[in-house]
């Protein structure tokens, strides 16, 4: 069971079970805990074809045993995001833990990934359970509809969930060719219906340089 201790520290109560976290994560626990390293972008021989394709190169361990374990990060923020079926988009090095039986692999972002510097694939966790995803700063979470789409800036993008469609919005014109752009000339914007999550901080991204 995840639970928060504070805003940056995950705590995760075990009883036999096991959870997948970021290698290296783990900050104390009691009882007793096992430790074995995995990768990410999905399990099998198609994760690791993928993760060779598509650079999505996070290395994840196994945590599985008995008693609390406590994982953190860089001193990050921590969000949980319960999962009913659907599936949740987020940067691989947002990605803190998930429940052992969750699903991860990886999904094509095109020029999206491209503007925020982090490649053309992201990962992806998908089934029933828990997962935690870090941010810089607490992060927002936006709700997406019909009648509100969303525009978000690449560099606080952080994770979505939900029946979204995500597209590639450039503003670059003349002026910003010649030097006077505001420094906002891509964006991403979100149709449809499902959760956004927004950090209050942009990581150096190509979108912020024009």
């Amino acid at each position: 069971m995840f639970r928060l201790q504070g805003s940056k520290v995950l705590a995760v109560d075990m009883t036999g079970d096991a959870v997948k976290a970021k290698n290296g994560s783990m900050v104390a626990y009691d009882g007793q805990m096992a430790f074995k390293k995995m990768s990410g972008g999905g399990e099998g021989v198609r994760g690791m074809v993928t993760r060779r394709l598509t650079g999505e190169q996070m290395t994840v361990m196994e945590v599985k045993g008995h008693g609390t374990c406590w994982f953190a990060d860089r001193a990050c923020e921590i969000n949980l995001v319960n999962l009913q079926g659907d599936k949740l988009f987020v940067e691989s090095s947002n990605l803190l833990a998930t429940d052992a039986g969750l699903r991860t692999g990886t999904s094509f972002t095109g020029l999206r990934g491209a503007s925020q510097g982090n490649g053309l694939f992201t990962t992806t966790v998908e089934g029933h359970g828990q997962a935690a995803i870090m941010s810089d700063g607490p992060a927002v979470v936006l709700r997406v509809s019909s009648q509100y789409p969303l525009t978000v800036d690449p560099g606080a993008y952080v994770a979505h969930q939900g029946n979204l469609r995500q597209s590639f919005q450039s503003g670059v014109t003349f002026r910003t060719l010649m030097g006077e752009g505001g420094g906002e000339a891509f964006q991403i914007r979100f149709e449809g219906d499902g959760l956004v999550y927004v950090q209050p901080s942009e990581r150096n991204t190509i979108a912020g340089d024009v």
